[in-house]
């Protein structure tokens, strides 16, 4: 007889955020029920940054950067519609556009605030799209590996991804997931690879179907951020991991064509997720960037 395996997860969840000294917030946008934390409050002049988590992700993905950035800052990190503790919901759709209107309704509130956006893959593409989509443009755009960036030049106007079920990010049983976690990272095996790997296992595998139908609205315009990156962009910043097996460093050769005046940095020995490969240095590289640009 098998044993079902424990979900500690959401115990492992509440103690983080009591760390962190962020509250739990709930809202409602276009029909669905989305969890954010929250970490201090809208003060005149200071920050209010918001964080995108990536796919198959939530927002807990930006713990590692919370402890580093400033504390007077103010900081909204959603667990992105569809993911995390947020609703999912078989008949919505969960493509960048999409996602970046529930977030530009949810985030209507803030804007007598200096707004500021960073995303990571997914949370990157989304982040994107919202920045030009707000009718005050945030003060900074920070991507970090973003998805929805040609591997180079000239390559924005390529055909549609096809939606595939075998894809590292959508794991099947126990292999995938360890499969998943060693690949966002340097592409080698971790402790805390194999740490997350039972951590977050069993959420992930109850979420296969959901995953494969939000992968499959992302690539069904998988290159929408190149339709809005460029002169008209905000003050932007990109950080890259240059051991990045999921989008490749590469990419970064179409921001020096497309957004010549990025500000762009590129760690070496870090993978995907360099807000929790190498938070000192990305938070702190973060939080210049938009001190510089806050006032």
């Amino acid at each position: 007889m098998k044993l079902p395996t424990p979900d500690v997860w959401p115990l492992a969840r509440t103690g983080q955020r009591l760390l962190l000294k962020a509250k739990r917030r709930e809202t409602t946008v276009d029909g669905h029920r989305m969890v954010f934390l929250e970490r201090g409050k809208a003060k005149s002049g200071a920050p209010t940054l918001v964080l995108l988590h990536g796919f198959a992700s939530m927002k807990e993905n930006w713990a590692f950067w919370m402890q580093q950035l400033p504390s007077h800052w103010h900081l909204l990190v959603p667990d992105l519609p569809g993911l995390g503790e947020s609703q999912y919901r078989p008949d919505a759709n969960y493509g960048y556009e999409s996602q970046a209107e529930r977030l530009g309704q949810w985030l209507a509130g803030y804007h007598s605030n200096p707004l500021h956006i960073a995303g990571s893959s997914m949370g990157g593409a989304i982040a994107a799209l919202l920045a030009h989509q707000l009718k005050v443009p945030p003060r900074t755009l920070t991507l970090l590996n973003s998805a929805g960036i040609p591997e180079r030049p000239g390559m924005a106007n390529t055909t549609p991804a096809r939606p595939t079920t075998d894809s590292v990010l959508i794991p099947q049983d126990w292999a995938g997931v360890y499969r998943m976690f060693n690949s966002v990272g340097n592409g080698k095996p971790t402790l805390p690879g194999i740490a997350m790997t039972g951590l977050l296992g069993p959420d992930l595998m109850k979420r296969r179907h959901s995953l494969q139908h939000i992968f499959n609205d992302m690539v069904a315009d998988p290159m929408a951020p190149t339709r809005y990156l460029g002169n008209q962009t905000p003050p932007l910043q990109v950080q890259w991991g240059d051991r990045d097996t999921i989008t490749p460093t590469r990419c970064v050769d179409w921001f020096k064509t497309a957004t010549p005046q990025a500000d762009i940095h590129v760690f070496r020995g870090v993978g995907h997720l360099p807000m929790l490969e190498n938070p000192r240095r990305s938070a702190a590289v973060l939080s210049g960037f938009i001190e510089r640009h806050n006032s």
